[in-house]
């Protein structure tokens, strides 16, 4: 019961994280610079997570629901508590033993009383003719203290006899009482034979119903999750990607030049203060209306209206395409407690409303185009280094994890997080993390 408790435990712990990391990567994977077909690829793989979640939260409803309270019905009437503790079923196969060896142990007893009376005759009898023979040759001895000797010598000898009579007749009656001890021993013994054949068959049927809960491979939605998912990753086309990404972001775009405009009275009108204010703030540069197969596509990044700052920059020292060891959450526990939120160019950008072709007001300019404002580089501001050292040996779990020993110094490149980690870099140049209570800095 136990055992299966703690798998059903491990299901649902696997399923909450399933549903936590499609959650979060979905979200990062929307707001990500990825588009088309390519970008639903990728989704795909988090509703495959949500879908294989409710499974094993399934499989885990199956183990205690089904299973585990089959095993707790099947002890309650197997298995009957006594008042004095112990159960009534162990009890009554003891007794029964009890009882088919009560009158064999009995002569058993009598046969092993009788083997000794009669070796302590032996015994007897030996020294009582060693005695006689040394007084033989002691001319000191006199006849009457040598006829005692003999006497005693006789004597032995009578109980050797009368020993050895009685140790034969106790072990003839033990031999003639063993067939019926066998016989109720073999009674008593069939029927714990027969309760244990009724445990033994009622486990292999319990594991089997346990197998067919946690064989996922023949469970029809199963399949069709990962024949969705193949389907849905076969239908990503770079061709029609990049077709798309042209007609909305590239040369193919709709285009809103400046053209000659008549001299109005409304526009030479004096504006407020506050629609001055207003008109500042952002202007569109285009009014893209898409016709035909471009609908198709999600207009992903197509609105060049903007607000005044054009870029959201990207604050986050982790890396969600680094390599992760599976320590059972959906992240890196020491990656989780820093800045986690991996943006990307906004859906809707604006420029400033002055034209110009320098490079700080151009939304063309090169530094976006060559991929300079990549929202996934990591921008980690400037730390005091101080020189550390160590108080103990450590050796590093992962991959991105420092080694030494105590007495070695490193230089502590960023302050402890919440978890008590710190980053640092060897004098080898390596760089990595540590623990921080595993050293001390140097005065």
């Amino acid at each position: 019961m136990n055992c299966i408790h703690e798998r059903a435990r491990i299901e649902k712990v696997y399923a909450q994280q399933l549903t936590e990391w499609a959650k979060r990567w979905k979200q990062l994977v929307e707001k990500g610079p990825q588009y088309g077909t390519v970008e639903r690829a990728w989704c795909a793989f988090m509703s495959e997570a949500e879908k294989v979640s409710e499974l094993h939260l399934e499989v885990k409803g199956s183990l205690m629901n089904e299973d585990f309270e089959k095993i707790k019905n099947w002890q309650k009437e197997a298995f009957h508590k006594q008042m004095m503790g112990g159960f009534k079923e162990t009890k009554e196969a003891e007794d029964g033993f009890r009882k088919a060896q009560k009158p064999w142990a009995k002569k058993l007893k009598e046969v092993e009383a009788a083997k000794k009376a009669y070796h302590a005759a032996c015994k007897e009898e030996k020294l009582a003719i060693s005695r006689e023979t040394n007084s033989k040759a002691d001319p000191a001895l006199n006849p009457e203290q040598l006829k005692k000797l003999q006497d005693k010598v006789e004597r032995s000898k009578q109980d050797v006899l009368k020993t050895k009579e009685k140790y034969e007749k106790s072990l003839k009656e033990l031999d003639n009482a063993t067939p019926q001890y066998m016989e109720n021993m073999e009674q008593v013994f069939e029927q714990c034979q027969q309760f244990e054949e009724k445990r033994l068959r009622f486990f292999r049927e319990v594991l089997l119903e346990v197998q067919k809960h946690l064989d996922l491979s023949n469970v029809a939605s199963y399949k069709n999750i990962y024949r969705e998912l193949e389907q849905n990753i076969k239908t990503a086309d770079a061709v029609e990607d990049l077709r798309w990404f042209r007609a909305n972001q590239g040369p193919g775009m709709s285009m809103n030049w400046p053209q000659f405009e008549e001299w109005s009275a409304d526009l030479n009108r004096t504006l407020s203060r506050r629609e001055k204010k207003k008109a500042s703030d952002g202007v569109t540069l285009t009014g893209i209306n898409q016709t035909g197969d471009q609908v198709s596509q999600p207009n992903k990044h197509s609105s060049l209206s903007v607000q005044s700052n054009t870029v959201q920059s990207v604050q986050s020292s982790y890396n969600p395409f680094e390599d992760e060891e599976d320590t059972g959450s959906t992240v890196s526990e020491k990656e989780d407690n820093k800045i986690k939120n991996v943006s990307s160019y906004e859906k809707n950008q604006s420029y400033p409303t002055d034209w110009s072709d320098e490079e700080s007001n151009n939304p063309f300019s090169s530094t976006d185009a060559n991929g300079d404002t990549n929202p996934f580089d990591e921008d980690t501001p400037p730390a005091m280094e101080v020189r550390v050292r160590a108080l103990y040996d450590y050796e590093g779990q992962e991959q991105d994890e420092l080694s030494f020993k105590a007495g070695d110094e490193l230089t502590k490149m960023e302050n402890e997080d919440e978890q008590g980690w710190c980053k640092g870099r060897l004098d080898n140049g390596q760089v990595g993390l540590y623990p921080a209570n595993y050293v001390e800095p140097i005065q």
